[in-house]
């Protein structure tokens, strides 16, 4: 049985940083794409980041490219998420996902595991 972990959200100020890990355990973790989704009150779920199993190929909402990060360890079954210069809009849920194969996609429908997501809150 495929299991995320999601830790790291918190409070931060605009412009500052956070960093989140999703730990996942039930499968091979260096073979299966993972993705980053966020989702704020009343709206939809959406994309945020994927990577490859590789960890070659990655992928960003416009939203967030230059300012996010997508990494992982193969080692430790983790994926990261660095976020820097935090604006207020960055304020939602955090979810990770993934699904089978190495290949990264952009859209929910194609990930049927996720965590239990981590709020993540930015003042202004």
């Amino acid at each position: 049985q495929v299991q995320l972990v999601e830790s790291g959200g918190g409070l931060v100020q605009a412009g500052g940083s956070l960093r989140l890990s999703c730990a996942a355990s039930g499968r091979t973790f260096s073979s299966v794409a993972m993705g980053w989704f966020r989702q704020a009150p009343g709206e939809e779920r959406e994309f945020v980041a994927a990577i490859s199993g590789s960890g070659r190929s990655t992928y960003y909402a416009d939203s967030v490219k230059g300012r996010f990060t997508i990494s992982r360890s193969n080692t430790k079954n983790t994926v990261y998420l660095q976020m820097n210069s935090l604006k207020p809009e960055d304020t939602a849920v955090y979810y990770c996902a993934t699904r089978s194969g190495n290949l990264a996609y952009i859209t929910n429908s194609e990930y049927p595991y996720w965590g239990q997501g981590t709020q993540v809150t930015v003042s202004s």
